[in-house]
Order: structure tokens, then sequence, then C-alpha cells
């Protein structure tokens, strides 16, 4: 999983570095042929796109310096955390669900990806196969059973 999500972050940023570096300076220098540049709104959409590519590059660099620091070897092989995917019991409506713990970037509901930040991540985080958990949604409290549970450490290999 991290290395699928470092893979992710790489490639962002080598499309977003061109876009900067290509594509946006040539955007520019036509706006700039069109004339007056107080009433352009090719240049200045240009030059918005860039400031937000440049913040994206940077919050990506953050992001990668951020998951540099994630050692598997410290993360719990008997609860949820990062990287957990979790098999859950919706005592209310009787069904099953499947989620995988990611950090908020990189949420992908069709894939059951949930962030950790969520709501549900944070009423998951720290239980444990055949705990009860009750999470509090905006519409009101759920309660779940963890019926399944593979940490990042056992779908690595790591810590059996």
């Amino acid at each position: 999983m991290l290395e699928e999500i470092k893979t992710r972050i790489s490639e962002e940023v080598e499309a977003l570095t061109h876009e900067l570096n290509i594509e946006l300076p040539d955007r520019i220098k036509k706006a700039v042929e069109l004339g007056d540049l107080r009433e352009n709104a090719e240049y200045k959409s240009a030059l918005e796109r860039q400031q937000f590519v440049q913040a994206r590059i940077g919050h990506l660099a953050w992001r990668m310096s951020e998951l540099s620091k994630i050692d598997i070897d410290d993360v719990p092989t008997d609860r949820v955390g990062f990287g957990s995917k979790v098999r859950v019991l919706d005592r209310a409506v009787g069904t099953e669900s499947t989620f995988t713990i990611v950090a908020g970037d990189y949420i992908d509901l069709e894939k059951g990806h949930i962030s950790l930040e969520s709501p549900i991540g944070q009423g998951l985080l720290g239980a444990r196969q055949g705990d009860e958990v009750t999470v509090r949604l905006p519409v009101g409290p759920r309660e779940f059973v963890i019926v399944e549970l593979t940490t990042l450490p056992q779908q690595v290999g790591v810590g059996e």
C-alpha cells in the first residue's frame, strides 16, 4: 500500500512538473501575445493554474516526506490503523462492508477506501477483530462489528 501511494504521488508530481515547466509557460506566452494583460482572462487563468500547480507540488512533496517516516515495524499488527483492510458488519442494516483505511488524499470510495480522518476511519481506529464499535456519523451513531482485519504489516508479510 505504501509503495502504491508513493507511486501515485510520484506520477502526479511528474505530470504537474511537466505542466508547470512546459505547458503553462506556453499558455502564458500565448496569453501575453493577446495584448492588454489587465483584462486578459487567458493570462489570469494560466497564472492561477500555475499557482495551484506549484502549491500542489509542494503539498505532494510534504506527503511523500510524511510517508517516508512510516515504519512498517511500528504499525500494530492486531489493531485497525493506516493501511488496514477491515470487513465490518453494520448492525443497523445487517450488511457487511470492506474498507481500507488510507490517508485523506487517496480516498477512492469505489475501491472502499476511507480516510483515517473520516468519522468511520476514526471510529474504527485501534479496534481489533471481533470488537464492536460505535461510530458517530452525521446521521447519528452506527454500530459496527469488526468481522475481519488485515493490517498493513500482515499485507506485506511483516511481524508474522
